[in-house]
């Protein structure tokens, strides 16, 4: 399914200076918001079984990288190098290199994808520059990652997920709150890319001072190029909407649930922290909480929202190079509580990674417009109503988590790729007896988390 050309509602204009690095794009329009976006029926919650979305988001890893041999998913167990030969994948553990990263931003994934033929991954440099090699052609120890293994078997895998645009977490998440990372859509249309220039102090929010610009994609004519000169990252209602407008407006409680990094006041790692109308407004301290363990106690406590979404400190990251491998723990700690609460019935978590930091995949995603898909990652769907043990080869993108979101409670299409995406629903399935949920076994337990020193690191800084 390919997007067409289409004029958005979006109208403001943005001053960029693109530079370099012409691309020949693939497709470059975007759906056209609905014309009723934003004007949702004024409701306090779903008139569905699930009252309650939670979308829990981990750190870097591709689909292959977690999931390699998984048995009825798209998961080899080897890839091809630029050269044409068969590499098998070896193990590694989720502690890695400590300090060592794959390169995995805008240009980066050209050069892996290599125009669809999934060979460049042996063509990547580490963060540090140097060639990756063979190193990207990895799967994680699977006793590490059993617990996302006990889930996916479960409930629910779906080895189809796609971020909505090439590069790494900074536009993943805006994509997971709005579904959108385009700032102007007309003649031009400019996208958001990879992260703002301060990518040694991320806090890439209205709040950072001085207020780094961002790097930009144009399309023009056919032709894609990549930039400088992109808007601060503090976006306004005129450059795009997100879920806490549609949410807010239709009286639908929500939470994002940040780690804080630095020291200073408001330094959450948030995608909201780059919303204008969030961070200046009431929501910022009402509805983005720190820090992000407040959800184990939230839960018991009868306060879950309606919708949340859930990030990890730098500690409980899956980041490559972090030296940790508490990830898979802290998830199944978010998991267990939920699925031992009064919530469980009622509720559909969805488990997934921002980006593929770099990591071999097979899947060549499919090019919707200027700007991706990007590369595939793991996504698993938990709820009493998600088929059990079943995978779904669906192809859905960030969009398909808000669309899900938007049909539960009623909302409006904020129209942008949600509209065009496919919604998760048909991982579920409402005419089912609800799955009694069977703990997660894990190695840390959820009391190892609510007493855990938090770093106040970001979990990723690109």
């Amino acid at each position: 399914m390919f997007a067409k050309v289409q004029k958005a509602l979006l109208s403001a204009f943005i001053v960029f200076t693109a530079s370099a690095c012409a691309q020949s794009g693939p497709i470059g329009g975007l759906p056209q918001p609905a014309k009723n976006a934003l004007r949702t029926r004024a409701t306090a919650g779903s008139s569905s079984k699930i009252q309650h979305v939670v979308i829990v988001i981990q750190e870097n890893r591709s689909f292959d990288n977690i999931f390699a041999g998984y048995p009825g998913a798209d998961a080899p167990t080897y890839g091809y190098t630029g050269t044409g030969k068969q590499q098998t994948l070896k193990q590694i553990t989720l502690q890695g290199r400590v300090g060592v990263d794959i390169g995995h931003n805008y240009h980066q994934a050209l050069t892996e994808y290599d125009s669809g033929k999934m060979d460049g991954f042996d063509q990547d440099d580490f963060s540090n520059g140097q060639p990756a090699g063979v190193f990207p052609f990895a799967f994680v120890k699977r006793k590490q990652v059993q617990p996302y293994w006990d889930m996916a078997r479960q409930f629910t895998l779906a080895d189809g997920m796609f971020p909505s645009v090439w590069g790494p977490s900074f536009t993943a998440h805006l994509d997971l709150i709005a579904g959108t990372t385009i700032v102007q859509n007309s003649s031009i249309i400019v996208s958001e890319i990879d992260t703002p220039y301060n990518q040694n102090d991320p806090n890439w929010t209205c709040a950072a001072s001085p207020s780094p610009p961002t790097f930009i994609l144009t399309y023009e004519n056919g032709k894609t190029v990549w930039g400088k000169g992109g808007p601060p990252p503090c976006f306004t209602p005129s450059q795009f909407h997100t879920m806490a407008d549609t949410l807010d407006a239709a009286n639908v409680s929500w939470k994002y649930y940040s780690p804080a990094i630095g020291t200073g006041a408001g330094n959450l790692w948030s995608a909201f922290g780059a919303i204008q109308s969030v961070y200046n407004g009431p929501d910022w301290a009402k509805d983005v909480i720190s820090p992000e363990t407040s959800i184990l106690t939230d839960v018991p406590n009868g306060a879950l929202p309606a919708v949340s979404w859930v990030v990890p400190d730098a500690l409980n990251s899956d980041h490559g190079g972090s030296g940790s491998d508490t990830g898979p723990s802290w998830v199944s700690a978010v998991v267990n509580t939920i699925g031992k609460s009064k919530y469980w019935k009622s509720t559909a978590i969805v488990v997934l990674w921002d980006d593929w930091g770099g990591w071999y995949d097979d899947a060549p995603p499919p090019q919707l417009d200027f700007a991706g898909l990007g590369f595939r990652v793991g996504c698993i769907i938990i709820s009493p109503y998600a088929k059990p043990g079943y995978v779904s080869h669906t192809q859905y993108e960030f969009g398909s988590i808000l669309k899900f979101t938007e049909d539960t409670f009623g909302l409006a299409s904020l129209g942008y790729t949600d509209q065009r995406a496919t919604s998760i629903s048909d991982s579920f399935d409402f005419t089912q007896k609800p799955l009694r949920f069977v703990k997660i076994q894990a190695k840390y337990p959820t009391s190892y988390f609510l007493h855990q020193r938090h770093s106040r690191i970001a979990p990723d800084n690109e």
